[in-house]
């Protein structure tokens, strides 16, 4: 039977609730398929920086190196500033771990009204591809004069040939793979940013000559923003920097139902260190502890988990189980408009993958 080590973070508030509710499920799928996780957990985050003063230990990277993947629950707290979370605890995990390609799929499942008029189940079905590791996020800049009446304060963007040019071309394979639309939509601003998003745009002009059968087109990020309002049913795969990105896919979380069912996998393409994986919708501080977190988005992250480290069959299954209890609509948490909890929610999924219908 193959074991695979996981690290397990599942952080702040809601974390703790949809993260052992995804490993059982989790668990469940791989055994199905001679497949096992060996698990160990970490206590970072806020609750470590209320004791240590920092959001993990100065050798966390090093303890987490050896794993297969990294399984993450959420990060926040009200009472501590979010650059300080994120800061401290995801940011250093992605670039540390070469993790450049955050992926993000954007599905409306059949079982959930869309916000949008008119849409129904299958009509919008595309993924955003994250520049992860540069970009807008990387902590290039400073501070002068501190609180006075000329405080300033510079924050610097990077973008590198390398950075960029390997997740544009990351993103036309995953066009290939795909195989639906054969199309990719970069998402820019370089009619205000011309240095930067200017590079951008000529660098993915660059490597589209490398995919001739793959159609392209390049968009500003605020009509981007109402494009996957207007004609969410165009788009097959999205490529943008870190925070165009990071902005979309909220969006497309949105727009498809609930941030409860948006899964993320954080890439380290080359496997020459763990991937992350995790669903998007934070800590939730104001419901956690209530018992009525949806757990779907961290079983829907552990099924990309699965399928990246090769087994493909239990994330299909793990997958469509979850499918399944949304199609039936009989157990689904408050965001999805039903009165089921974390735990009923768990109970149904597993039931069907036991069932292995």
């Amino acid at each position: 039977m193959k074991t695979y080590r996981i690290a397990v973070i599942p952080g702040d508030g809601i974390g703790n609730e949809v993260t052992p509710a995804a490993i059982r499920v989790l668990d469940a799928a791989a055994s199905r398929f001679e497949a096992r996780f060996a698990w160990e957990s970490f206590p970072w985050g806020s609750a470590y920086y209320f004791e240590h003063g920092r959001m993990m230990p100065p050798d966390a990277l090093d303890r987490l190196r050896p794993f297969d993947a990294i399984f993450f629950g959420a990060v926040g707290d009200p009472r501590v500033e979010d650059n300080v979370t994120l800061n401290g605890l995801l940011l250093p995990i992605r670039r540390g771990f070469d993790q450049y390609a955050c992926v993000r799929p954007a599905v409306l499942y059949p079982g959930v009204r869309a916000p949008l008029a008119g849409r129904k189940p299958g009509d919008i079905d595309f993924v955003v591809v994250r520049e992860n590791t540069e970009g807008e996020y990387a902590q290039i800049g400073g501070a002068l004069h501190s609180g006075g009446l000329h405080e300033v304060a510079v924050q610097s963007a990077i973008f590198t040939r390398h950075g960029t040019e390997r997740v544009i071309r990351f993103a036309f394979d995953l066009v290939r793979q795909r195989n639906r639309k054969r199309l990719l939509t970069s998402v820019t601003k370089s009619n205000a940013q011309g240095f930067s998003m200017g590079f951008w745009d000529r660098v993915f002009s660059e490597v589209s000559r490398e995919y001739p059968e793959i159609r392209t087109e390049s968009l500003l990020v605020d009509a981007a923003c109402m494009d996957l309002v207007r004609r969410p049913q165009d788009f097959d795969v999205i490529v943008a920097s870190n925070l165009f990105g990071d902005i979309l896919t909220d969006l497309s979380a949105a727009i498809t139902g609930s941030l409860g069912l948006a899964p993320s996998g954080n890439l380290n393409p080359a496997r020459t260190s763990p991937s992350m994986f995790e669903p998007v919708h934070g800590s939730a501080p104001d419901i956690a502890g209530r018992g009525i977190a949806n757990p779907m988005a961290a079983m829907l992250a552990g099924a990309m988990m699965l399928d990246f480290l090769g087994e493909g069959a239990a994330a299909k299954l793990m997958e469509s189980a979850v499918l399944r209890v949304l199609a039936d609509q009989r157990d689904l948490t408050p965001d999805l408009g039903g009165t089921g909890t974390t735990e009923s929610v768990s109970a149904a999924v597993l039931a069907v993958i036991s069932s292995g219908r």
